[in-house]
């Protein structure tokens, strides 16, 4: 992958940040979402720009930990950290936050932050196959309808979601016609590109040009793909990693970049930030595009599901699929539903004779080169 190419994204979100303070001006009204199973969808028929929210580096943490136990998950205290600090910009451009009760670190935060924004939570139903669940959450999402309508002061047709159901499904095409380019061998980008360009789509003012950057890259590497065989043919064959586990963005990346600093590939990222909803699409065929977004979101196979059967089919299926040869399981401290699923993963690769390793840690450097060491260990397995 060319240099210029990545600094693209690499600049997205600065880029973003200046359009999206411009488009504020103009009145344009900012939501900003913390997790996948907000349907965005909604924010975009309501003609409002959704945004992802900080929550990946270590710098606000020793902040969030005046008001939130040090032992709580990083990801928590630094989303919560970069919010009392005023340092995210997209928590300081939104006129409203989505939050949602995957854990119960939290929705407790988020009963903090109401200090600071208005915060609408919705209640996630914890289990996906039952009537009961799906009519909660179809509920939910009404809910967060009327509640954008009436904070946005806007009017949100069905007509507009379908437009909005659309626009996503094409950006979660082009987001896996990028990551799938790895399931060649060599694989074109690397672990720290393929996050670079997955997490930046976030932070994106325009699903539109989001979507057209995107499939411009995809064709841009296939066309570069026959002279990068060329080259890697006469260099020793990488092993192939698969990184599953906890959300993962840029800040805290260190798990990447340790795999690929001692000779491996990272070449599939299953994580929620990645392709963990992928292959979500919302069906287009319904009559209410409450209920088909509803049917959709309940799908995703967060940890926080019980039971969670599709994240085991997934990984099942990205090892073969990507050619895994190890599988790194990577959970946040304090994130309990994510550690405990650490049981069925390793079961899951060790059955497939892979070599596998589950790493507990958190956004500081503290711990570097116990990592590397195991990482290491780890990587020798390979055949």
């Amino acid at each position: 992958m060319q240099q210029a190419e990545l600094e693209v994204f690499q600049n997205l979100r600065g880029d973003n940040m200046i359009r999206i303070k411009d488009m504020k001006e103009e009145g344009k009204k900012v939501v900003g979402i913390y997790c996948a199973f907000c349907p965005s969808e909604l924010v975009l028929a309501a003609d409002a720009i959704p945004v992802s929210l900080c929550g990946t580096k270590e710098e606000p943490i020793p902040a969030a930990e005046k008001d939130l136990p040090r032992n709580l998950c990083p990801l928590i205290k630094s989303s919560y950290g970069f919010a009392i600090t005023d340092t995210c910009p997209f928590f300081y451009y939104s006129d409203v936050i989505i939050g949602e009760t995957t854990c119960d670190g939290k929705k407790k935060m988020f009963e903090l932050m109401e200090d600071l924004k208005l915060v609408h939570v919705m209640q996630l139903p914890h289990r996906k196959n039952s009537d009961a669940s799906m009519a909660l959450w179809v509920e939910e999402i009404r809910e967060l309808r009327k509640y954008l309508e009436e904070q946005l002061q806007v009017k949100i047709t069905d007509d507009a979601i379908w437009e909005a159901i659309d626009l996503r499904n094409q950006e979660r095409k082009a987001i896996k016609g990028i990551c799938d380019l790895n399931k060649m061998d060599p694989a074109p980008l690397t672990g720290v590109e393929l996050l670079t360009i997955v997490w930046a789509k976030g932070f994106s003012a325009d699903k539109n040009s989001s979507i057209k950057m995107l499939t411009e890259l995809k064709s841009s590497i296939m066309a570069e793909e026959s002279d990068h065989k060329k080259l890697q043919r006469y260099k020793p064959r990488k092993p192939r990693v698969l990184l599953t586990g906890c959300p993962t963005g840029i800040g805290s990346e260190k798990v990447i970049r340790l795999v690929e600093e001692l000779g491996a590939s990272v070449v599939a990222l299953e994580n929620c930030s990645s392709y963990k909803t992928l292959d979500l699409l919302v069906s287009t065929v319904k009559e209410d595009p409450i209920e088909a977004l509803a049917e959709s979101y309940l799908k995703i196979p967060c940890s926080c599901m019980s039971p969670n059967e599709y994240r085991f089919e997934l990984i099942d299926s990205m090892i073969q699929e990507f050619s895994a040869d190890a599988v790194i399981d990577l959970t946040w401290q304090a994130c309990h539903t994510y550690n405990i699923e650490a049981h069925y993963v390793e079961k899951l690769v060790k059955d497939k004779g892979l070599p596998y390793l589950h790493l507990e840690s958190d956004y500081s450097n503290s711990d570097l080169e116990i990592l590397k060491v195991r990482i290491e260990a780890t990587l020798e397995m390979v055949k």
